[in-house]
């Protein structure tokens, strides 16, 4: 396969792939003839698992990692699963953070409901925001 199939059949764009191929996550061979790269299943395999690692939250720098490490010892999994772990303990503290902050607005948009709006005395460009207190 050529790029333009290759990425048609994982599902990317043939920029993408050329770009995994800079980075060297795809290692597609060469035609002796014209120097074409040609892309064979498990290159199209590997975009694929790229496109859904990436949908998981995984960088390329992890998933070059994964790939290293199927590569060397075969079983990159408890790799793949102490990454996990972190990563939704991480999104676990953004969430609560991004709830803290929705209360907040919803306090303040709730006490600015009553206040007149001014015109900043130079110091302040709105001070509805220098008012609030959550």
């Amino acid at each position: 396969m050529k790029v333009a199939e290759a990425a048609q059949t994982a599902g990317v764009s043939p920029h993408a792939v050329r770009y995994y191929v800079r980075r060297g996550l795809i290692r597609p061979a060469r035609e002796r003839t014209n120097g074409y790269r040609t892309f064979h299943s498990a290159d199209v395999a590997r975009l694929t698992f790229i496109r859904q690692a990436q949908r998981l939250g995984f960088t390329l720098a992890e998933i070059a990692r994964i790939f290293a490490g199927s590569e060397t010892s075969g079983v990159p999994c408890p790799y793949v699963r102490d990454l996990i772990e972190r990563r939704l303990a991480q999104i676990g503290d953004d969430i609560d953070e991004l709830h803290a902050m929705r209360v907040g607005m919803h306090r303040a948009l709730s006490s600015w409901r009553h206040l007149p709006d001014q015109a900043p005395d130079g110091r302040a460009i709105c001070e509805l925001i220098g008012r609030s207190m959550w």
